[in-house]
């Protein structure tokens, strides 16, 4: 597991695009619904890897200013101002960190631009592509159903697990010389 000097950035609309289930979401839900399935997704996949992550959405025709949402304590969605691209954003926060001193030793940009990709890592930030973010994901969450088995499993082969309630309240009536 990575630990919180690793900042993931995720250009969000690129990554809607480029994952079926999320852009059919969008097709029948709209997309909010589609943002919602993404930050849902991502927010189980950075609790588990420990990265710092940004997922970044372009104003998309709204006259807002620039703001940002923190989801958990790992995880936060920025809304560029009206006129700025997700790209811009990222690419300026990959300039930022290669110029400034940063908490991060790692910059991840999932993206699955190529010219964008071109640019981030010109600045020093590795780069993941949708797919392989999608495919991360997806053994991110199978990896944590994995290891709820096991406690669950785990917890279940003690003997006081398997002694009826009964039987285990006569067993320490015994045990602690309680009266029947």
């Amino acid at each position: 597991m990575a630990s919180l000097d690793t900042m993931l950035l995720i250009d969000g609309y690129n990554i809607i695009g480029a994952w079926p289930k999320l852009e059919a979401t969008k097709a029948k839900l709209g997309l909010a619904e589609a943002r919602q399935g993404l930050t849902e997704a991502i927010a189980s996949y950075v609790a588990f890897q420990g990265y710092r992550t940004r997922i970044v959405f372009d104003a998309h025709y709204q006259q807002q200013a620039a703001h940002c949402e923190q989801i958990t304590a790992e995880l936060e969605l920025y809304f560029t101002d009206a006129g700025q691209t997700a790209d811009s954003h990222i690419e300026w926060v990959c300039a930022q960190a290669r110029h400034t001193i940063t908490p991060y030793k790692r910059i991840i940009v999932a993206t699955s631009d190529r010219d964008h990709r071109l640019t981030v890592t010109g600045y020093g930030a590795e780069w993941m592509s949708a797919q392989q973010l999608i495919q991360r994901v997806a053994l991110s969450t199978h990896r944590i159903r994995d290891r709820a088995q096991q406690a669950k499993g785990r917890s279940r082969r003690t003997l006081a697990a398997t002694i009826d309630p009964v039987v285990q309240q006569k067993l320490n009536q015994l045990r602690f010389g309680y009266p029947p």
